[in-house]
């Protein structure tokens, strides 16, 4: 065969069909021309390669076909529109989803912290087991206040960042034992009950609030969604429903690593209130105003977009593109 002759009969179809590859969108005409030449392309290449294993022609067509293939089978699609389809519509979907059992969460962790408060603030032998009247009263008028600015703000808020942020990233994760988050949430509610009780014991409870509202009321709203998060794990491999254990595992898992890459973002912003806010010499209705405006904004966010996602069919998890078909258990 010929090959010079060969591409001089067919180039004209072949630069069609790389032209028609090169275009933004195609009518459905010209999208069932792509097809066609496509086909006929291929056909033309299994010739050539007949001939001549290797060669500039060869390539050529190689090139040409791939290109073509990319706009009937999917091409990745671009950087900035999976970000903003991520914030805009996966992210406060999985939010959603999560509300009531980030409320509950929350209601149980409150009951628990006061409950430790009243038993080690009301008990003289409680606050005697954990330090004495000494060491104590360095707690409530030193070491309280002290700890939001022993360190620069900028530091103190990206180190409270990270660990709150890998704080909740284990809560997800680790969420499928059943066992890690009910113990952080037990463990932070014990930690906050019993410092506000002695704060409370030494007269001190406006200071322990206005500590820690300006901050706590996102970061605590932050840790009771991480927890929400892995209780949603762990009851999709308790109670699969229509789908194989693995299969609801992978979908609750896909679509709730989600709220942890999210939670970054919430963490970082309540990072910087309590770096830069709860330290700082502004009146205290302000600094609380301000972490009240943070926890707004998030739940405007989440039941506004969120709500509209997830009544749009929105859970949080992977296009079924890329997610991959699941089988209905039997």
């Amino acid at each position: 065969m010929d090959l010079d002759a060969f591409s001089d009969v067919h180039a004209p179809q072949w630069k069609r069909l790389d032209a028609l590859a090169a275009q933004r969108s195609l009518s459905g005409a010209e999208a069932d021309e792509l097809l066609r030449l496509y086909q006929s392309t291929s056909g033309h290449l299994s010739l050539v390669l007949s001939v001549a294993q290797e060669g500039a022609l060869s390539a050529s067509l190689s090139g040409t076909l791939a290109r073509a293939r990319t706009r009937f089978t999917g091409a990745k699609s671009n950087a900035f529109a999976d970000l903003a389809r991520f914030f805009a519509i996966s992210l406060p979907a999985a939010f959603y989803r999560l509300r009531w059992l980030t409320l509950s969460v929350g209601a149980a962790f409150t009951v628990l912290a006061l409950l430790f408060g009243v038993w080690a603030g009301g008990n003289p032998e409680v606050l005697a087991a954990l330090g004495g009247d000494l060491r104590l009263k360095q707690l409530v008028e030193h070491d309280f206040v002290d700890y939001y600015s022993n360190n620069p703000a900028a530091s103190f808020a990206s180190q409270v960042w990270t660990h709150n942020a890998w704080i909740a990233a284990m809560c997800v994760a680790l969420g499928i034992t059943g066992v890690f988050v009910p113990y952080i949430i037990f463990s932070n509610a014990q930690g906050v009950g019993i410092t506000g009780g002695v704060m409370f014991a030494y007269d001190r409870g406006d200071v322990f609030f206005s500590y820690i509202l300006p901050h706590g009321l996102m970061e605590l709203t932050a840790v009771f969604i991480a927890a929400a998060a892995g209780l949603r794990i762990f009851y999709a491999w308790v109670r699969p429903g229509p789908h194989s254990r693995l299969d609801a595992l992978a979908m609750e898992g896909r679509a709730l690593v989600t709220v942890a890459v999210g939670l970054v973002f919430v963490l970082l912003a309540s990072g910087l209130v309590e770096g830069f806010v709860t330290p700082s010499g502004l009146p205290v209705w302000a600094k609380v105003s301000i972490g009240a405006l943070v926890l707004a904004a998030y739940w405007t966010y989440t039941l506004v977009l969120g709500g509209r996602a997830y009544r749009a069919g929105e859970r949080g998890d992977l296009d079924a593109d890329d997610a991959g078909a699941v089988a209905v258990a039997s």
